[in-house]
């Protein structure tokens, strides 16, 4: 209920008309019960109307029988002068239409008068009739008054000398007025005066203030004006004019309510941890950017995430994870410009909208700034974390002018930057499309796959060169689609790390590869390569132990083979899960060795039973004499370290002569076989007779 409303309300609960007079006796203020006292019909006095015309209204309705205008003026005049020199109300008892009507004039100095009129016709006592009703009239005065002043809202009635007439307490709490202030006939410009004084200045000026305030009231209208102040406080004025040219207000403190729909607002668009906008507000910074796009700016639309955010989660727990987001956020708002929008989309999804550009090279520099920041190490919670990002641009108009078109191809763009290997960024190009079909094909075939057993193993040997015997299988998966066909792992295992699915894919792969090695001779060792994805399962011990005792497997006969990438994230776990798979009797092994950045100083961190050369430093054997101080370099390396080294992609046999030459352990490559199914690795390894040295030229089907 509005403080209006309640005033009326109020005044319409009384038992007894009350009507309010002003200094000049002009009506200001009555209720319905004072017209029906003197059977007064709707509308035969109003607001504003002298007290001359007021006694003509009542003479007209058939009141005081005998009487003239004037004389019932005059008495009236009368009653009013005798109360002006009183200073306790005074009260008058006639009889009006064979009703008795007691009258009391109450004069309010500064005000005018109260004057309530009593209907007591029906008292059997009138005595006690006359003491109870002046109990009641006490209290139902004073009620009224308790009411004005406890109002939720300030209160302050303005004549139409633009003079205070009343206010109540929270009125002049409101404003912090001193008592001065408060006294009926107090200017309202000495009132405001004292407010900007005191610190409530608007904030667009106090003449615009003003000019505002005196429109409302030149306008007559009813009317709503929401006023900040340059103290935070802002306050809602609900301007009722009254006839005489006065008006009643009520001022209600909304600061706190404007704050909290302020912060609803914002929650409502931004994200909750990073506080960047969320998808809600970009989607309108988009839709606003169309506009731009048609009048002819250019727009580039970035839509990255985090590389291996994943494993983050999984490895230093949600709390970690949640600082590195909320550190991205803050050096993306460093590497963007003011005017841009960024967003976290959900998860380690972000975009960014960017504009306007004057080539599409603006963008290519935004990104650039961004994968060198995000990329920065982190300390977080004592753990040092790397991470990075791939960024997909489309770029409008060139792109499309749609939202919905230009977040579909930068999406697709970045799809392309990580599968081009992270850690970069691609424009949008057309084609595009289609891989991502392709790709969505994929992700949805993999764990259908496992279903349909479409997935199988082949084992490629080692050979170890003092005895020119195979002395290793390494198991390789194998995928063949149902659609697709042949789909190749260089293909198929990033999306399967992406999407988590490597996990149970390498539990697969591993229960499989020992079932196969168990039937195979006992000095041959299986090799099973773990992704760094399924290296960082908590499950990863328990896996292993199962699919040894599943097979009958003994532990030295399976060799892990990992890539530096499993210690980059939590190096400490990382180590005690080796040294417990160590414990378990399994051999590891470090793959792609020389490809990374710390490959020695993991080599320092814990003693790898094998090293293996990477196929890159093989395959230019003899037209790069680099790479062949290199291959020399690991393999003195390994030896110094007690490690054994394996060359992989021997393929030649000036290759073959090179790694020998120098002392490594053993090779792999399509010169000894190309990767066997089981049955046909089971034949090879029926006939373990040493190889001669002819052989080894030929390739094995």
């Amino acid at each position: 209920m509005t403080n209006a409303t309640a005033v009326d309300a109020a005044l319409e609960a009384m038992p007894y008309g009350l009507c309010i007079w002003s200094e000049d006796l002009r009506l200001e203020l009555f209720n319905s019960r004072y017209a029906w006292t003197f059977g007064l019909p709707t509308g035969a006095i109003v607001a504003g109307m002298s007290l001359y015309e007021c006694c003509d209204a009542v003479i007209e309705a058939g009141n005081f029988f005998g009487f003239t205008v004037d004389e019932l003026y005059q008495a009236m005049l009368a009653r009013f002068e005798r109360q002006r020199q009183r200073e306790l109300p005074t009260q008058y008892e006639q009889n009006l239409r064979d009703r008795d009507i007691r009258t009391t004039y109450s004069n309010r100095p500064g005000i005018g008068w109260l004057v309530t009129h009593e209907d007591i016709t029906d008292a059997s006592d009138h005595l006690t009739a006359l003491s109870q009703r002046e109990a009641e009239i006490a209290r139902q005065a004073m009620r009224f008054e308790a009411a004005v002043d406890n109002m939720a809202h300030g209160l302050c009635m303005i004549d139409a000398e633009h003079r205070l007439v009343i206010c109540n307490a929270n009125y002049a709490s409101l404003y912090d007025l001193p008592p001065e202030l408060q006294r009926p006939g107090t200017l309202l410009t000495d009132i405001l005066d004292h407010r900007f004084d005191a610190g409530m200045r608007p904030v667009d000026g106090p003449m615009a203030f003003l000019h505002r305030r005196v429109q409302t009231i030149t306008e007559g209208k009813r009317a709503v004006d929401i006023c900040e102040f340059e103290n935070g406080q802002i306050i809602s004025v609900v301007h009722q004019p009254m006839p005489d040219g006065g008006w009643v207000e009520t001022h209600q403190d909304i600061t706190e309510q404007r704050r909290s729909e302020a912060r609803i607002h914002h929650l409502a668009r931004h994200d909750a941890l990073t506080d960047l906008p969320n998808r809600t507000l970009f989607n309108e910074e988009m839709a606003m950017g169309e506009s731009r796009i048609r009048r002819g700016e250019m727009m580039a639309v970035l839509c990255f995430d985090l590389d291996h955010f994943k494993i983050i989660n999984d490895t230093l727990g949600h709390a970690v994870g949640d600082a590195v987001l909320i550190e991205v956020a803050a050096r993306i708002n460093h590497a963007k410009r003011d005017h841009e929008c960024a967003a976290r989309l959900g998860g380690d999804e972000f975009a960014l909208l960017a504009g306007p550009l004057k080539s599409p090279t603006d963008a290519a520099a935004l990104a650039e700034r961004l994968i060198a920041a995000i990329s920065q190490p982190m300390e977080i919670e004592g753990h040092r974390v790397i991470i990075g990002t791939s960024i997909g641009i489309a770029v409008a108009p060139h792109d499309g002018e749609s939202s919905e078109t230009l977040l579909k191809n930068a999406d697709l763009a970045l799809y392309r930057a990580k599968g081009d290997g992270r850690g970069n960024y691609r424009f949008f190009e057309k084609g595009m499309d289609a891989a991502m079909q392709h790709r969505r094909t994929i992700e949805s075939g993999l764990r259908l796959g496992l279903t349909r057993d479409e997935f199988s193993l082949v084992y490629q040997p080692l050979m170890d060169l003092d005895s020119s015997r195979v002395s290793c299988m390494e198991a390789l998966l194998r995928w063949e689609h149902s659609e697709l066909g042949v789909v190749s792992p260089v293909e198929f295992i990033p999306v399967a790390e992406e999407i988590g699915f490597i996990v149970p894919l390498g539990e697969w792969v591993l229960r499989e590869a020992c079932r196969a090695a168990a039937a195979w001779p006992s000095d041959i060792r299986i090799a099973v390569n773990l992704s760094p994805v399924q290296f960082k399962s908590h499950r990863l011990i328990e896996v292993v132990r199962r699919a040894l005792d599943d097979a009958g497997l003994s532990a030295d006969r399976l060799e892990l083979e990992i890539t530096e990438s499993v210690m980059l994230t939590d190096h400490d776990q990382a180590l005690d899960t080796l040294h417990t798979l160590r414990a378990m009797g399994i051999r590891i092994s470090m793959d792609d060795f020389g490809t990374g950045y710390s490959s020695l100083s993991y080599l320092r961190a814990f003693p790898f039973d094998k090293i293996k050369i990477d196929r890159s430093f093989i395959e230019d054997v003899g037209s790069q004499d680099a790479n062949l101080e290199i291959i020399k370099a690991v393999i003195a390396l390994g030896k110094s370290l007690g490690m054994s080294t394996t060359a992989e992609g021997v393929e030649t046999e000036a290759q073959l002569d090179a790694v020998r030459a120098h002392g490594c352990t053993e090779v792999q490559g399509f010169l000894f076989s190309r990767p066997l199914s089981e049955t046909d690795a089971a034949d090879l390894l029926s006939r373990l007779a040493p190889l001669p040295v002819a052989q080894t030229t030929r390739k094995a089907s």
